[in-house]
């Protein structure tokens, strides 16, 4: 689920405290039954490393350990995103990270490099703290580990997604490039949304 974000939170992540004050605002406005769910973000960045989304891929720690690197990397490959981080809370307050978190950091960093994605970071946040991989030094033992090795059936997963989202990308120009000229013509935006498939804020804006 993309996560909605205002103006001044899409900003240059220089340090790990940028994206901890940007995540601590989206955690902080969720009513205190969700905020006592844990919660396992992507932050999605560009290559000057501004925040381009934030996507909640899991809630619930339940979920969180079925992320397989498909769902968790798809808005990252259409937003064309060069580099992301990794953002979970901890509703007990604790900020320290498990052996589950390290794994799985470990896991979808493999993932990220194949798709030529960077991993810069995985934060562990509660309301008033957090814990940032790169920080302590565990991003470092990520990368030099060989723990976890993409198996042949998730890159082919992965080639798989990058050609899909290929595609979804050119029909989605070529059904722009057919609104352009029904708009031209005097067709009304709902007639051309119903031909096209577009939604009406895209047919707007042409």
């Amino acid at each position: 689920m993309n996560v909605k974000l205002n103006k001044d939170q899409k900003v240059k992540v220089i340090t790990s405290d940028d994206i901890y004050k940007v995540m601590q605002q989206i955690l902080l406005r969720e009513n205190r039954l969700r905020r006592a769910q844990e919660h396992f973000w992507i932050v999605g960045l560009d290559n000057q490393s501004r925040i381009l989304f934030i996507e909640l891929l899991a809630l619930g720690q339940h979920n969180r350990t079925n992320i397989n690197p498909s769902e968790a990397f798809r808005m990252a490959i259409y937003k064309l995103a060069t580099r992301a981080m990794f953002v979970h809370n901890h509703p007990s307050g604790s900020t320290i990270a498990s052996q589950a978190d390290k794994d799985l950091t470990d896991y979808l960093y493999k993932a990220g490099k194949f798709l030529k994605i960077d991993i810069l970071d995985h934060l562990v946040i509660a309301e008033k703290q957090y814990t940032s991989f790169a920080d302590s030094g565990l991003m470092t033992e990520i990368r030099n580990s060989g723990v976890w090795e993409l198996i042949d059936r998730t890159k082919a997963d992965l080639t798989n997604l990058k050609t899909e989202i290929a595609e979804e990308k050119a029909e989605q120009r070529k059904a722009l490039e057919i609104a352009k000229k029904l708009k031209a013509s005097g067709m009304a935006d709902e007639d051309i949304k119903k031909m096209t498939g577009l939604r009406l804020t895209e047919i707007r804006k042409l």
